[in-house]
């Protein structure tokens, strides 16, 4: 199978370098520079994907993403949109955080996961606030509900 052919600019050269020799970087985007490096050199596929550890499709979309729209298309991950979060999380922590450090209810020595989602429940805004999201919550803190 023929491939086609992949020329680097001298600056896509130098940015590649500097990812694939150091710095902090995700294994994709490693792995993509070294794709990239490769068919610069001229390496074919099957050497690229034995050594890369890689399928054909990855060399293809890497080649494909650099012809496309250069680089940073081709190295980086783009953003994606996901879901936005449904709470204000500052707000939101601080107030399931206050009410995690506040006297438990009354005939229990600390607070449960199921208590204090209750009582979140009942904070403005908060209403369908799940036992889960309380917990990621408390989860970002170094607290733990109910210790004295």
């Amino acid at each position: 199978m023929r491939q086609t052919e992949l020329k680097l600019s001298e600056e896509d050269r130098s940015v590649i370098e500097a990812i694939r020799s150091k710095g902090v970087h995700q294994a994709r985007e490693v792995n993509r520079a070294h794709v990239l490096s490769c068919l610069d050199r001229d390496i074919p596929e099957a050497q690229i994907m034995e050594v890369l550890g890689i399928g054909r499709t990855a060399v293809w979309r890497a080649r494909a993403a650099y012809l496309q729209g250069g680089l940073e298309l081709a190295v980086f991950d783009m953003a994606r949109s996901g879901r936005p979060r449904q709470y204000d999380t500052d707000a939101a922590e601080a107030r399931v955080i206050a009410l995690a450090c506040s006297t438990p209810p009354k005939g229990h020595q600390r607070w449960t996961m199921v208590e204090l989602e209750q009582a979140a429940r009942q904070e403005p805004g908060m209403q369908s606030v799940s036992r889960e999201t309380v917990r990621r919550m408390l989860k970002k803190t170094i607290s733990s509900p109910g210790a004295e």
